[in-house]
């Protein structure tokens, strides 16, 4: 019998719990290999303990799922249509077909990202009912002989199911139909238990009677990091991203994740993080333990103490500690510094880079200042100037008239021949000015003057302020 088929295989017609000499008749030269069921549990449980990127609280959902509780980390990423996506194109290069579906309920996310018509789905909030409507009542996660019933009973979307009265269907089935449905519609609670690989450094604390405040919290957070930091340390490592979970009395799970730029094991900063979320964490009925993971680590030498400075000397500057306090707040990729790119093409002159990594040797050159902004894309003014090489006198922005006092220019900048075909051909001569008011602004036009496939001499405003 077919315990699993691949693309390639459906798309012959062959089908799971199809027999075998079925689907060799079928198919007379189908590869077949024996299954493993222990051997695939345990790969998806490596790779449950591999999504721990995405998220604090994962778990293998048997015999080809995972699941991740994205609560509160998903802006981390970009949000949740960016976690995706980054999720499934990892996964296609190391060679795994995936689905993925974030909503409110796990049940939601199951049957999406099974029955979706797309490969990754974000299901707006408390919008599980009309998400599901149009899937078969399979995405349900039914026992075999109810999905029969319900099909000879004419029941083949979840929307006709769900309308239809509830206790004839529970005298007949059981009451798993209703609970698959509740769970799935989020009026039912359905928990997801975590599975952390016992390679993580971790520690945990079960407390007599449970925790309610954020000063409880707070005395925990400092022991378990305390704790943490030492096996770090005598691993050698530092930590680059720390999940604590919050075991609540009625058996669900509150999570707080934080990131670091670089590797670290300093207690009292990391702590400092925790804390200064902590107003967000839900405690409900209770907080019976709460478990500290690092989920990421990276190899960090030991720092020499600060005492090898002389006495009139100042530590050296460190803003790792501010980048990690921004970053778990606004979310780490809007956590960046600009960095030059050998272009002559203003727009193509900056890349963003993260915040913390080294200055490259080549800067900016000084010879050509540029302006504290740039505009994207370039906005259309309205300017007076005499042909080919005179600054304007004037210009209109936004219905605002500008006289111009001061004026530097003009410095050509023509296209990248290798890049884009034509770019050679159409110029583009920028001027620095400064109105009356001492204004100052980076504007262009589009042509030499002279020659009339060099641009049609329409101006435009390219950036403001600057020296």
């Amino acid at each position: 019998m077919l315990a699993a088929v691949d693309a390639a295989a459906a798309a012959l017609g062959l089908r799971v719990g199809q027999v075998l000499s079925q689907a060799q008749a079928l198919v007379p030269d189908l590869a077949i290999h024996p299954t493993d069921p222990a051997g695939d549990a345990a790969a998806l449980q490596r790779l449950a303990g591999w999504c721990l990127r995405y998220a604090p609280l994962t778990a293998t959902d048997l015999p080809d799922g995972v699941w991740l509780d994205v609560t509160g980390c998903a802006h981390l990423l970009g949000g949740e249509d960016a976690l995706l996506r980054d999720l499934v194109c990892r996964l296609a290069a190391q060679g795994f077909a995936a689905r993925a579906a974030v909503a409110d309920t796990p049940g939601a996310a199951h049957a999406m990202a099974r029955f979706g018509p797309a490969v990754t789905t974000v299901v707006a909030p408390a919008d599980q009912a009309a998400a599901l409507a149009d899937l078969p009542v399979e995405a349900l996660r039914l026992p075999p002989e109810t999905l029969d019933g319900l099909n000879l009973m004419g029941f083949e979307r979840i929307g006709a199911f769900a309308a239809a009265p509830r206790a004839p269907l529970v005298r007949r089935f059981g009451p798993a139909l209703a609970r698959r449905l509740d769970q799935a519609m989020g009026t039912a609670f359905e928990p997801i238990l975590p599975e952390l690989p016992p390679s993580l450094v971790q520690a945990r604390r079960g407390f007599v009677e449970p925790l309610l405040t954020a000063e409880a919290f707070s005395a925990v957070i400092a022991a378990l990091m305390a704790e943490v930091c030492a096996t770090l340390e005598q691993a050698g490592q530092g930590a680059r991203r720390l999940d604590l979970l919050f075991e609540r009395v009625d058996g669900t799970i509150a999570t707080l994740r934080i990131g670091t730029a670089r590797p670290s094991r300093d207690a009292r900063h990391l702590g400092r993080m925790f804390d200064e979320r902590l107003e967000g964490v839900d405690p409900g009925l209770g907080v019976e333990a709460m478990r500290l993971v690092v989920s990421a680590a990276d190899r960090l030498a030991p720092v020499q103490a600060a005492a090898r400075l002389r006495a009139d000397e100042a530590p050296p500057a460190d803003v790792a500690a501010l980048v990690d306090r921004i970053g778990n707040r606004l979310g780490a990729a809007r956590i960046y510094r600009t960095a030059p790119v050998e272009s002559d093409v203003p727009e193509r002159s900056v890349r963003k880079v993260p915040p913390l990594e080294p200055p490259l040797r080549r800067g900016w050159p000084e010879a050509w200042p540029r302006p504290v902004r740039l505009l994207d894309p370039p906005q259309p003014v309205e300017a007076m100037a005499l042909l080919p090489d005179h600054p304007p006198v004037a210009f209109t922005w936004r219905r605002i008239r500008h006289r111009v006092r001061h004026a530097d220019g003009p410095e050509r900048i023509a296209g990248e021949w290798w890049k884009r075909d034509g770019e050679m051909r159409s110029v583009r001569d920028y001027f620095r000015v400064e109105d009356l008011e001492g204004r100052r602004f980076w504007l262009f036009r589009r042509g030499d003057g002279v020659r009339v496939e060099s641009g049609d001499l329409r101006w435009f405003l390219h950036g403001v302020g600057g020296g």
